[in-house]
């Protein structure tokens, strides 16, 4: 196997889904990969299929109903197995055709929509899963390359402006309104590119969680290129 990612210290590779599902995260590890160099024409599954809304739900429904060359076929026989194997697992996959996300423009000292980094938090024990077939691909970075937004003096002393309510409460306004799960890169943040084909699980900011959580981005769309996104 090419470990294209390995040196990152957050990213573990392995070869299986069973592995992808099982490895511990630890240490500095909050991110696992399951390295894969697939096979088939996701872009005509792209072209074939119809976006109804800026983010599209696919279903298993629509995948069957497209007519597909031989390359296609492969192609969906992939993501069918992937949705199978994750549903398998007690994950609840979702087939996403996306043009673009929702741009948060509310407010001009600090971005909270998908393309800041941030983290994913949940009251139960869970983790994120993500497989770009087609299209830009998400961005990852490790903790010491990140500074958390409310504790930029600049942005802090705004997000008290807007709260403008008691000082004991300020710190449950951020977690409410969700500032405090947005990061900003450092200057010499590298960046790391979860590419297109991987099957990949992010650490996930939880009570039982052991490690730090995974910070990531979503990439800014091409014009006129689609995205075509498995997550859970």
């Amino acid at each position: 196997m090419k470990n294209t990612f390995s040196d990152s210290k957050q990213i573990r590779e392995v070869s299986t889904f069973y592995e992808l599902v099982n490895l511990n995260f630890q240490g500095d590890i909050n991110a696992v990969c399951w390295y894969r160099n697939l096979v088939g024409d996701f872009k005509e599954i792209v072209d074939k299929l119809q976006l109804k809304e800026n983010v599209t739900e696919v279903s298993v429904e629509d995948l069957l109903a497209l007519k597909l060359s031989e390359e296609g076929n492969l192609a969906r026989d992939i993501i069918l197995s992937d949705i199978q194997l994750l549903t398998d697992f007690g994950a609840l996959p979702s087939l996403n055709l996306l043009k673009n996300y929702e741009r948060d423009e509310e407010l001009d000292f600090i971005s909270t929509d998908v393309y800041s980094y941030h983290i994913d938090r949940s009251p139960i024990e869970t983790d994120t899963f993500l497989c770009t077939y087609h299209g830009p691909a998400s961005d990852i970075l490790p903790h010491d390359q990140v500074e958390q937004k409310i504790w930029i003096p600049e942005i802090r002393e705004e997000l008290k402006k807007l709260h403008d309510g008691p000082e004991a409460e300020f710190e449950n306004f951020l977690e409410d309104y969700f500032f405090d799960l947005h990061y900003q890169p450092k200057p010499d943040a590298k960046p790391v590119n979860l590419g297109s084909g991987h099957l990949w699980r992010l650490a996930v900011d939880h009570p039982t969680q052991q490690v730090l959580p995974c910070v990531h981005r979503a990439p800014v769309e091409k014009e006129g290129e689609y995205r075509l996104l498995l997550i859970c």
